[in-house]
């Protein structure tokens, strides 16, 4: 099968990494986005570099860099509305700007014409909201089936009807997208080992963390955040301090935004990270820290939900509490028990290393990829 992955990167994450690698922008396509994909943020290249391995075709499309997707339309003598393009990378760090950029009429032509020549059986889109339903339904003329993946709040549902499939992360997502009468099927994110080699050896210095975003989806967390920046030495690191109140505990405590292996390694450098699930995950278990966090090798507290028991032990891989008190209070035993903590953490990696990785979660994409792909001929 031929696969064309498209995803978006946060805008934050593009204005640093070509803010600090500005000669980059000047480089060809191809050295841009393996530059790009080596940072190994989000998904990075983990599904199409195991999908390769397994016999498909894969190419990935960042469809919102710009300095990357203009690269590739000179390169390939396509004509683009470019004026819309000729933007400051660091007005991508502006609230609301920054998405409102991401989506600017000469990035969706270029991407447009990147399925056109890649011509794939497959349009595997990352990101449900880039692609306007008119466009995609154009697009059913160049991908024989077109497939998105999810694990955020769901886009307007004309945003969706024109996918053939729709993957989630969200067990309770699955019924739902099926009632809209959109196939759908529950399928897990996970861990790619390669980052282990990228980060080396990393020293245990940090305590206890809480590496992730601050925003409106994560707003029942952030008074459990708040109280642990009071009741214990947790240190914080990621994007959104911005929206908290300037008496906030937790700005004291912020070290700012981390991404892909720098974000990793302040994992690894953890002998315990906190994890909490934003507020649409509802009672299931499901977002990149469990995995993360795990397969770096720190001990991971995480929030109660109804199947995380289907991806690990509690209190023997992973330690679970259900109130910000008890959370505090496991911090606190944990920190002053290490034993007992090295020990669940590397019951937790194992688990992730051997059920959790994208080499696995790629051997179970393929057949439903087959099985929706032969149903659509």
């Amino acid at each position: 099968m031929k696969i064309l992955i498209v995803d978006t990167y946060y805008p934050s994450f593009l204005a640093w990494f070509y803010g600090t690698n500005s000669a980059i922008q000047r480089s060809a396509y191809d050295a841009q986005i393996e530059a790009l994909v080596d940072q190994c943020f989000g998904t990075a290249d983990f599904y199409s570099r195991h999908l390769n391995a397994l016999g498909c075709e894969v190419q990935d499309l960042i469809v919102n860099c710009a300095p990357l997707q203009t690269r590739w339309a000179r390169e390939n003598q396509f004509s683009f509305q470019e004026w819309s393009l000729r933007i400051p990378h660091r007005a991508y760090r502006i609230p609301l700007l920054g998405n409102l950029l991401a989506r600017l009429p000469g990035l969706l032509d270029i991407a447009i014409e990147q399925v056109k020549t890649f011509a794939p059986d497959i349009l595997y889109c990352q990101d449900l909201s880039f692609f306007p339903p008119g466009v995609l339904n154009t697009l059913k003329e160049h991908a024989k089936l077109i497939v998105g993946q999810i694990a955020c709040p769901l886009p307007p549902s004309h945003f969706l009807q024109p996918y053939d499939l729709i993957l989630t992360s969200f067990p309770h997502y699955v019924p739902r997208l099926r009632q809209l009468g959109i196939a759908s099927e529950y399928f897990r994110i996970g861990f790619d080992s390669r980052v282990l080699e990228k980060l080396g050896a990393v020293e245990k210095n940090l305590p206890v963390s809480f590496v992730g975003g601050i925003s409106r989806n994560h707003g029942k967390a952030i008074s459990t955040l708040e109280y642990l920046a009071d009741a214990t030495p947790i240190e914080f690191f990621g994007y959104g301090a911005s929206i908290l109140n300037s008496r906030s505990p937790i700005l004291r405590k912020h070290h700012g935004e981390v991404w892909g292996l720098d974000m990793y390694r302040v994992l690894a450098r953890s002998q315990v990270t906190l994890n909490r699930h934003i507020d649409v995950a509802e009672n299931n278990a499901n977002n990149m820290r469990l995995y993360e966090a795990t397969g770096v090798g720190a001990l991971l507290i995480t929030d109660r939900k109804d199947n995380l028991g289907e991806l690990f032990a509690a209190d023997k891989e992973v330690v679970v509490y259900s109130s910000r008190e008890e959370a505090a209070e496991l911090i606190k035993h944990y920190l002053a028990n290490p034993e007992e903590a090295i020990a669940i953490a590397k019951a937790g990696q194992l688990r992730t290393l051997s059920e959790h990785t994208y080499a696995h979660r790629m051997r179970e994409l393929v057949p439903i990829l087959k099985r929706y792909y032969k149903e659509s001929r």
